[in-house]
């Protein structure tokens, strides 16, 4: 039987454990430096709130060190992972080699995506330098999946949701090149939303201040089953400077499928951590920020990856304004539904509309029926699409309506003498506590109501335990109150607490850490170019209709990238499918 791992994103501790609420069996988030997003660090301690919290319920904490660094920070990157290893994290996602040599890092080391794991021969390199878990490239194909696990014996963890970089992962110097940030270091600016104008060698322009390189968010919510079976143990969402509702929403989605996975093939899947994930609010992935969705290359097929018209979340549609009025408050906006949309406007909802190739975005103060009053918004006519990208009413109930996680535990209570209770409890993941009590009280003289009451307050919450009374053993029984019993109840709970909550067995290192592996990759000559900016499956001909392979379209020569004054070469390796950009 193969655990199945539902990994979600944490920019603080108060996220990560949102997430473990709401279904994750593991939580990715960043020590205080040395993390691929600079602007999400925390401390150690908050780092060791969180792995306490989780391991509760046998969920595990991966803390990011997957930037490049220089020598002379490798003895503070020591320092700080031998701080958090004591802290109870349970793995680190890598990407610099050097770490695989330390012998008193003792926890899993996985390879980050940032090492651009794509191939059979990376996946095998990895693992012999020691790597227990790969995290592979977004745009793989699902058969390459299943020849890397038929290469590898580590595990296989992949993205199945959130933001897309349009290149290979840890192949982008493009923020670098533009700006002076390297996404390396955790900056990246990402230029890859930003407009541009595409020309061709001589300098027509062909699109005109579009975003060109940004792509829809990833998708694979109804491919976890194929993604299962073709290897993949660790399901990882995107999101590390999302907010809490973003992660809310996402993690209690994909967990509710997981769950649903499981259920259904009890021989061949479990879930990686215990506890019971019930009420709260329901899930909607459309309620959330998505620049539309796309399953990218799983199927081993290009479609429209592209989001060049809305890089940011433009949301879904309304309808069309079809008046608007000026008043002392701004705008009185009428909208016209689209034919068989049902949609509720909420006071504060958010509003988004496209105006000269930018996503605009206002709050609507009061909202009746389908008119909308709001302040004034530059661009905003008669006969504008609107979408809505911001539900207030959703948010609220992602604030309010939280979902609880609970480890189920069974009760068998045994009574005798004049009174012996012997309760033993055995929780969800294994754990077997026995409780006895003494109790000096009355002969019950209605039994039936007697044993009622038993079954009542036992089978209650405690903590993070919820209970079930599966057995009585009893002739005659004990004249017990509430009070008494949920005091019994509460003690047996404090005894769960007082053994630590079994957790489901990972892959530790393997391979030869002392191994060095091959040369690092490096960059094939594309076009003529030696030394591409970036390198992406993403292709901007096929995305315009242009692609001479694939749509017979004319080859339409050079083709040029322009941002402020800056001209970028784009690069088209047919035979690979591959599409670069370098300096012009």
């Amino acid at each position: 039987m193969t655990p199945l791992e539902l990994l979600a994103p944490a920019r603080n501790a108060d996220i990560g454990i949102a997430a473990i609420d709401s279904g994750a069996d593991a939580v990715y988030i960043a020590g205080p430096f040395f993390g691929a997003r600079k602007d999400a660090g925390n401390s150690v301690e908050e780092i060791a709130r969180l792995c306490g919290y989780a391991h509760r319920f046998g969920a595990r904490i991966f803390v990011t060190v997957n930037i490049s660094v220089s020598e002379e920070e490798l003895p503070e990157l020591h320092r700080q992972m031998l701080l958090e290893q004591a802290a109870g994290v349970d793995a680190f996602i890598i990407r610099d080699e050097c770490i695989l040599g330390w012998d008193d890092i003792t926890v899993p080391l996985h390879a980050s995506t940032q090492c651009a794991i794509r191939t059979v021969e990376d996946a095998r390199r990895y693992e012999a330098l020691g790597c227990s878990r790969l995290v592979l490239e977004r745009e793989l194909p699902l058969e390459t999946i299943k020849a890397i696990r038929k290469a590898v014996s580590c595990e296989l963890e992949v993205f199945v949701h959130g933001a897309l970089c349009v290149c290979y992962s840890g192949e982008c110097s493009l923020s670098a090149y533009l700006d002076g940030r390297s996404a390396d270091r955790g900056e990246c600016i990402q230029a890859c939303r930003s407009l541009y104008d595409l020309v061709d060698s001589e300098g027509r322009v062909l699109v005109r201040n579009k975003a060109l390189l940004s792509l829809r968010d990833l998708n694979l919510h109804e491919r976890l089953s194929e993604l299962a079976d073709a290897g993949v143990c660790s399901f990882k969402i995107e999101g590390r400077l999302k907010s809490i509702s973003y992660v809310r929403n996402i993690t209690r989605w994909y967990s509710k499928a997981l769950d649903e996975l499981t259920a259904g093939r009890p021989d061949d899947f479990s879930r990686a951590s215990y506890g019971v994930v019930s009420g709260g609010f329901s899930p909607d992935p459309w309620k959330t920020f998505n620049r539309g969705y796309t399953e990218l290359f799983l199927d081993g097929k290009r479609g429209k990856w592209s989001s060049m018209d809305a890089p940011t979340n433009l949301g879904t549609p309304v309808g069309t304004v079809s008046r608007i009025r000026h008043s002392r408050n701004g705008l009185e906006l009428v909208i016209t539904p689209d034919r068989g949309q049902a949609v509720v406007l909420n006071n504060g909802d958010g509003f988004s509309f496209i105006h000269k190739s930018s996503v605009v975005g206002f709050r609507g103060d009061v909202c009746e029926g389908f008119t909308i009053t709001c302040k004034a918004v530059d661009g905003l006519r008669e006969g504008t699409r609107l979408s809505r990208n911001i539900d207030a009413a959703f948010e609220r109930e992602l604030d309010r309506n939280l979902p609880k996680r609970e480890i189920p535990v069974s009760l068998e209570v045994k009574v005798s003498g004049k009174w012996s209770i012997e309760i033993t409890a055995t929780s969800q993941d294994g754990r077997k506590v026995v409780s006895p009590f003494k109790a000096d009280v009355d002969t019950a003289e209605n039994r039936a109501r007697a044993a009622a009451m038993f079954r009542e307050q036992l089978s209650k919450r405690s903590g993070h335990y919820i209970f079930s009374l599966d057995r009585l053993d009893a002739g005659e029984l004990p004249l017990l109150g509430a009070s008494i019993l949920n005091s019994m109840r509460r003690l047996v709970a404090e005894d769960l607490d007082l053994m630590p909550c079994k957790t489901v067995p990972m892959m530790n290192r393997t391979g030869d850490a002392g191994h060095s592996g091959p040369d690092e990759k490096t960059s094939t000559p594309v076009d003529g170019i030696r030394e591409p900016l970036m390198r992406s499956k993403y292709c901007i001909r096929y995305e315009l209709g242009m692609c001479p392979v694939h749509q017979g379209a004319a080859d339409p020569g050079p083709l040029f990238l322009l941002n402020n004054g800056r001209r970028l070469a784009i690069g088209f390796d047919c035979k690979a499918c591959e599409m670069t950009v370098t300096p012009a």
